[in-house]
Order: C-alpha cells, then sequence, then structure tokens
C-alpha cells in the first residue's frame, strides 16, 4: 500500500459556477482502476469533502460517481450568493485548492506507472 496525494491520480480537478448559489467541482481520474477502486472502497465521500471544505455534510447538495469520465462530482450551496457583498470568487473557480489536502492509500499494483497508474 502507498500513500497518494490526490493530485497525482487525477488529470483534472475543478470548480465553477453552478447558479448563483452553488459551485459545483468535478475530479476526473487518469485511470480508469484507480477511479474503480477509490469508488467501490468508498475513499472520497460527502463526508471527507464536507470536512475539508469546514462545512456541514448538509451543504453538498450534490455528490456522485460519474462512471463515464473517471469522476466524482459535487456540489456545495455558496455561503453568500455569487457577487454579492464579501463575495471572493464570483466565477467559482478557485475553490477547488483544498482538494490538494487529499491523499489516499491505494494498492502499490494499481501504481504501475508514476502519476496513477494506468491510462483508460
Amino acid at each position: 500500500m502507498k500513500n497518494v496525494p490526490l493530485v497525482e491520480l487525477a488529470k483534472t480537478i475543478r470548480s465553477k459556477n453552478a447558479g448563483v448559489d452553488h459551485i459545483t467541482f468535478d475530479i476526473i481520474f487518469k485511470d480508469r482502476a484507480v477511479y474503480e477502486y477509490i469508488k467501490q472502497n468508498h475513499l472520497i465521500t460527502k463526508e471527507l469533502i464536507a470536512q475539508i471544505y469546514h462545512m456541514p455534510p448538509e451543504r453538498i447538495v450534490l455528490f456522485v460517481y460519474f462512471d463515464p469520465a473517471k469522476a466524482i462530482k459535487f456540489t456545495i450551496r455558496r455561503f453568500k450568493p455569487s457577487g454579492s457583498p464579501g463575495e471572493t470568487d464570483v466565477m467559482g473557480a478557485q475553490q477547488y485548492p483544498p482538494l490538494f489536502e487529499i491523499s489516499l492509500i491505494l494498492p502499490e499494483s494499481l501504481l504501475k506507472e508514476k502519476g496513477g497508474g494506468n491510462q483508460g
């Protein structure tokens, strides 16, 4: 088993507006087998995301594993509407860096190549 930062397993980690009151996130994995292992073992959950963002899980209005894209998608309710006084990220595009804190323990057999294993 090896501890691997999420940023080494994903090819894309991003956030963006999902309307005025929500921000949506995508974590798109490089490797199908790594994605399936994470999904099957519930290594990234709604509760983990809530912990990282210091919010109650109820603020996460959507959390899905999206198999066709090897992706985890989730949507949170903003603390303030986009563009309102005191709100600092109108487009919601700068909300993903806390996801860089995630590190996952994976079998070394999944990590055949540097950066997350087999492609596909």
